[in-house]
């Protein structure tokens, strides 16, 4: 399993502009292209003392599945231009992380 992770930064008075983008159009977006062996997508956000942080968290069946998604050139992150328009800065190159335990808790 691969994690792949993103940041970018935004104004605290443009978080939520960018949030709507990324939740009303980027992730139903990337649903909606049924990519092979990819898994779910989180999307977490972090006040800070002059900005907002948000991070997005994919998950994948594999490398193959993340290149499925991107192209050849996997680690090229790829944001919007409406989201670009809102985000102060961000990683132009996306980590990724070979999953080597992963347990869901059950009650």
């Amino acid at each position: 399993m691969i994690c792949r992770v993103w940041r970018g930064w935004t104004t605290t008075e443009n978080a939520g502009a960018y949030e709507r983008i990324v939740r009303g159009e980027v992730i139903p977006g990337i649903e909606e292209r049924r990519i092979p062996g990819f898994l779910s997508i989180d999307l977490v956000r972090r006040e800070r003392e002059d900005d907002v942080e948000f991070m997005t968290i994919m998950w994948f069946e594999s490398l193959a599945s993340v290149r499925s998604f991107t192209g050849e050139d996997y680690e090229t992150s790829h944001v919007p231009a409406a989201a670009r328009e809102v985000l102060s800065d961000f990683d132009e190159r996306t980590a990724h992380y070979e999953v080597l335990d992963r347990r869901e808790q059950r009650d």
